[in-house]
């Protein structure tokens, strides 16, 4: 079980990526505007080994990956999908190191969850990993190791750093359900097993031994109870999506020590609303289930719903300043 997230008060961080191509503006970006948090930037928008999947499949440990016309499929050797994804990811460090010199503090890493992966990543026959339990378990290993070296790098690069480990979780709610579709999208997998998916999350999440992991989805229905039990110390998603079903769930989360990454701003262009009217909702929350006003600030940081890969580059950086904005008056007027 990871330590309680303990952070300043209502803190603004980043969910991943950015837009463009340029890991030095991405990195000068992220940390320019979260000093107290920043996050190691994602750049999709270079291509096949920059998206989420193949970033992380770069990662894995004694498995690999290609791109074929479908996605990502596992393959026998590293090939030069593999050898590109490691290249952007040395770049993206580079360029995270050059603008963290001296960093104390948080920095977030974020790596996709080993559900989503096997979700995503298929088998030589074209399904996905998560039709064979044995694959996704391997899977899952290898990530865990994978995981566990790329922390190590990032604290050689960025001594001083308190490092935070986001897992990317989007299609979690499918697995749980039976929703993610098979190759022929006529049919779809079956649902993993709850104590199969939350024991899984588990042994991801310990590899960060001692520090903090946070679980990612913007997703509609996230599994806040199954992503507590499996160890998440923090939990993050789309403020927009919840509804009170999940009031119960996100009460228990509060009292238990879980941090809640609120994601307020939109992820893609269009207006935003002055601070204040962003954490509207978040404090009416904090009203509905009766908790204490001023722990909001304590237990809640403010990001994007969702990645800004989609949004202008103009629009990004307006995003993560409205994020420090809002967290500034969350943190200044919690009632």
């Amino acid at each position: 079980m990871n330590d309680t997230l303990r952070f300043a008060p209502a803190l603004a961080t980043g969910v991943g990526s950015l837009p463009g191509g340029d890991a030095r503006e991405a990195a000068k970006t992220a940390t320019g505007s979260f000093e107290d948090f920043p996050h190691l930037p994602e750049l999709p928008a270079r291509g096949p080994g920059a998206d989420m999947i193949g970033r992380t499949a770069g990662m894995l440990v004694e498995l690999y990956a290609r791109v074929e016309p479908s996605g990502w499929r596992i393959g026998d050797r590293p090939g030069r999908d593999t050898r590109r994804a490691r290249s952007w990811l040395g770049e993206d460090l580079d360029a995270l190191e050059q603008y963290t010199q001296g960093h104390e503090g948080l920095l977030k890493v974020q790596a996709v969850g080993p559900w989503t992966l096997a979700a995503s990543l298929e088998l030589r026959n074209g399904e996905a990993a998560l039709s064979d339990p044995g694959a996704s378990r391997d899977l899952a290993a290898s990530l865990a190791e994978g995981l566990r070296l790329h922390l190590d790098e990032v604290r050689r690069r960025v001594p001083g750093a308190t490092l935070v480990l986001q897992l990317d979780e989007p299609s979690l709610t499918a697995v749980l359900r039976g929703q993610v579709r098979t190759a022929s999208g006529y049919r779809t997998h079956r649902a993993v097993d709850r104590q199969i998916v939350e024991g899984t999350l588990r042994d991801v999440v310990g590899v960060h031994d001692g520090g903090p992991v946070v679980v990612h989805s913007c997703a509609p229905d996230v599994p806040f109870a199954l992503l507590r039990r499996a160890g998440a110390a923090g939990i993050s998603f789309d403020f927009a999506l919840l509804t009170e079903r999940d009031d119960e769930a996100i009460g228990e989360a509060v009292e238990s020590g879980t941090r809640l990454f609120a994601g307020v701003v939109p992820g893609t262009d269009g207006p935003l609303s002055d601070p204040a009217g962003s954490v509207m909702g978040v404090r009416t929350l904090w009203r509905r289930l009766g908790l204490r006003p001023g722990l909001l600030p304590e237990a809640v940081t403010l990001t994007p719903a969702c990645g800004l890969a989609g949004a202008s580059p103009a629009y990004a950086r307006a995003a993560y300043a409205h994020c420090v904005r809002a967290a500034r008056s969350l943190a200044d007027n919690p009632e």
